[in-house]
């Protein structure tokens, strides 16, 4: 009888325990308080390098007719447009360039008034407003500020622009601790009296003398973003100072001030080991990024952090809090924001010892009867959507956005939603883009797959998924691996379903190396078998057997002189057959390899080995890859049985989505036969067999459509008990990679191979 995971019966009490903000609770064709929920489905996406050739996309909005995107990149000196009169074929509209670097824009009728920073230095900050005519793309007029802008708002009555003048302070001036006056000046907030033609407009100084007598270094305050209600009432963040204030804008007086205070944050990861782990309990500094009104009442801050004080203590609680204006805690999210993010995978473990998530931006608006909340992670790459109609925050859903979210812009007239990115990796297919989605009532289509909570109510931490088989008995379980992007290897349960679940991990002990699992398959007796990928250095290429709770119980080597030459992409897929103790294992190696000692590398093919339990011996064949295009090097990511005795293995290229650097061309399922190939050993005289293969399906098609960008690693396929084909992407971690997963099911490759009727 095939044994199961030791703690799977215990871990499976998780799926009874609410997952702390389970997007599955929220979405789809639930009722919530008596009417469907709105989630929000990717309509499309765009490059903003290849349309507008700018480089990055960060604050954006957009114009009053909601057909119009407009956003800001600091790289270049630009604004760029956007047209989404058909929101699902965005098409680029070109750019304005403002003199300077800007920081933050809103649009007024026909006009963009953009905050451009001017500063040649910290010490001399300067900046002026730049008023933009978008229809005849010219500038109409220009206001010196006397300092850095940094956020603008717009009032809901359209009559005052808010500035906030950060002045930010110089990191290496006496350790960046503030205050740094006199020699950095102190920040303020402009009120600018829209009235008549531009060259009419008048600007004054709010009083923040109430602020600065209060605040840490009141003398030194670092405004950071700005938010205007119905009341016309200003909310301002300090973020270095850790505090918020109140203004009136119609008299420039500060109407009420107090500290942002500090969160309790528990089971976080706060040490960076390329490990998750949930353990730790902070109590940290808010400090507040942007904010948003939630109603003329509430508002919500996202607490990002920016500093460290004397001690060495930093801020930020990787948290979002509704404060009223009165000055107290509405309601404090706590570490719950970013255990969301992990269950979907989208915990970025190099940002643990520092600020976590990092919420930086911030945005709420009212769909039809749902008031919404829209909190951004920056270094998690994802927006987190809450219903806030009944106060508690609700989660809806998270979203995909790309790397680095910085600009959040709500369009509810027309049941829109738009992120844009801040960051690009343009050189690895990835760029900076703008993803449009779209109010649905609808189940919501992401995340695909997510961990439910074990019974310290953290989430199952999981990113980077490779390897995946289908249960031999349970149809509707199948387990995965992930690979070296963690310290340790770990096996991983999946239950099948809309999203699907992640309900345990194990992990892989007594190995006598570091491991790379890229590949799983499960034996007759229940035991799996793992394909540890090598290196060109001192990792060699393994083969494991372990029992269901990880324990290693065998290792089987490639041959020494086929390993002596081997290449840093080595196993990539696992496949087991036969009886037990009498399994043939077949392996797939991504990439060729020499033929021989000190050999030539042939690019055409790459090998696929079997090894015999019984006899301990390696034959190998050649499978041919497909011609190299334009998306970089081709290899092999898996490689599974199915049930009539055949084979697929995934074959791809390196490229990443339509436009940018290698392009996505190869994402594909081929058939091979390898029960009746001439398998041989790696050096036989007379070469080996290049064995023949038909393309099965091409799987780029469905990942387009699931995606923002199309991921480069389709790495995982498994066949469940009652025929059920699931395919997974690695999302390489978040650091430097947008962090998506797509998991999903491939019924017209089951009809095609007779797995099901």
């Amino acid at each position: 009888m095939k044994r199961k995971l030791i703690s799977q019966s215990i871990r499976m009490l998780a799926l009874t325990t609410a997952v702390a903000a389970s997007a599955s609770v929220f979405a789809g064709n639930h009722s919530y308080h008596g009417y469907k929920p709105t989630t929000f489905n990717k309509l499309s996406t765009f490059d903003v390098m290849a349309g507008n050739g700018t480089d990055v996309a960060e604050i954006i909005d957009v114009t009053r007719d909601g057909e119009e995107l407009v956003y800001t990149d600091s790289e270049t000196g630009q604004i760029g447009f956007v047209d989404i009169s058909n929101p699902a074929k965005p098409i680029a509209g070109g750019t304005v360039v403002v003199g300077g670097e800007p920081t933050s824009l809103v649009v007024r009728g026909r006009h963009v008034l953009v905050g451009v920073n001017t500063s040649e230095s910290f010490t001399e900050p300067s900046g002026k407003l730049v008023v933009v005519d978008h229809v005849t793309r010219s500038v109409v007029a220009e206001f010196e500020l006397g300092g850095q802008p940094d956020s603008l708002a717009l009032a809901p009555n359209k009559r005052t622009l808010a500035i906030v003048i950060e002045n930010e302070r110089d990191e290496d001036l006496n350790g960046g601790f503030i205050p740094q006056t006199p020699e950095n000046p102190t920040g303020a907030l402009l009120i600018v009296k829209l009235k008549g033609k531009p060259s009419k407009w008048e600007i004054s100084e709010a009083d923040f003398s109430p602020v600065a007598a209060s605040a840490p270094a009141g003398d030194d305050l670092e405004p950071e973003y700005v938010d205007i209600n119905k009341k016309n009432e200003a909310v301002v963040t300090f973020q270095e100072n850790n505090y918020i204030a109140i203004v009136n804008m119609k008299t420039g007086k500060v109407v009420n001030h107090f500290s942002a205070g500090t969160a309790q944050i528990n089971n976080v990861d706060s040490a960076e080991e390329d490990l998750i782990n949930f353990n730790t309990s902070l109590n940290k500094r808010r400090e507040p990024d942007s904010v948003t009104w939630i109603n003329d009442n509430l508002f919500a801050t996202a607490n990002e952090g920016d500093y460290e004080d004397e001690s060495g203590e930093g801020g930020g609680s990787r948290s979002f809090t509704i404060f009223h204006k009165g000055g107290y805690v509405q309601y404090e999210s706590g570490e719950s924001f970013e255990h969301w993010l992990a269950s979907a995978g989208h915990y970025n473990e190099g940002r643990s010892e520092n600020k976590g998530c990092e919420p930086e931006g911030i945005e709420s608006a009212k769909y039809g009867r749902r008031n919404l909340l829209f909190v951004g992670s920056e270094r998690c790459n994802a927006v987190g959507v809450y219903d806030v109609t009944h106060g508690t925050p609700q989660p809806l859903q998270l979203l995909p956005t790309g790397i680095g979210p910085e600009g959040l812009k709500a369009i509810a007239k027309k049941g829109l939603f738009v992120a844009s990115t801040e960051k690009d990796e343009a050189g690895d297919g990835i760029p900076t883009m703008v993803n449009i989605f779209e109010a649905q009532d609808k189940r919501a289509k992401y995340p695909m797959i997510q961990s439910v909570n074990d019974l310290n109510g953290a989430p199952i931490p999981w990113v980077a998924l490779s390897g995946m088989v289908g249960d031999i008995e349970d149809k509707n379980t199948i387990y995965a691996v992930s690979d070296s992007f963690l310290a340790e290897g770990f096996i991983y349960t999946i239950k099948t379903g809309k999203p699907a679940k992640i309900v345990d991990r194990v992990q892989v002990t007594g190995a006598s190396q570091s491991l790379d699992l890229e590949g799983i398959a499960q034996g007759p007796d229940g035991n799996f078998w793992l394909g540890s990928e090598g290196n060109d250095g001192s990792r060699l290429n393994l083969v494991l057997k372990t029992a269901p709770d990880g324990t290693v119980l065998e290792e089987v080597n490639l041959p020494a002189g086929l390993e002596v030459d081997r290449r840093k992409n080595g196993i990539e897929g696992i496949a087991v057959t036969g009886e037990a103790g009498a399994e043939i294992v077949y392996v797939a190696i991504q990439r060729a390899w020499p033929n021989s000692a000190g050999g030539d590398v042939d690019k055409v093919t790459t090998k696929i080995g079997r090894y015999s339990v019984a006899t301990g011996e390696w034959g190998f064949v050649h499978y041919p890859l497909e011609a190299e295009g334009n998306g970089g090097w081709i290899g092999l990511s898996e490689l599974t049985a199915l049930p009539n005795g055949d084979f697929t293995v995934i074959e791809r290229d390196k490229g990443w989505g339509p436009t940018t650097g290698p392009i996505a061309e190869l994402k594909a399922i081929f058939g091979i036969d390898l029960a009746s190939a001439d398998f041989r050993a790696y050096d036989d005289p007379q070469g080996l067999v290049t064995i023949e293969k038909s393309l099965l399906q091409d799987v780029k098609p469905n990942m387009e459509k699931r995606s923002i960008w199309t991921a480069e690693k389709l790495e995982g396929m498994a066949v469940t008990a009652n025929g059920k084909i699931f395919v997974v992407t690695d999302n390489d971690g978040i650091d430097d990679a947008p962090g998506e997963t797509l998991f999903f099911r491939l019924g017209k490759l089951e009809k095609k191979l007779g797995l099901r009727d």
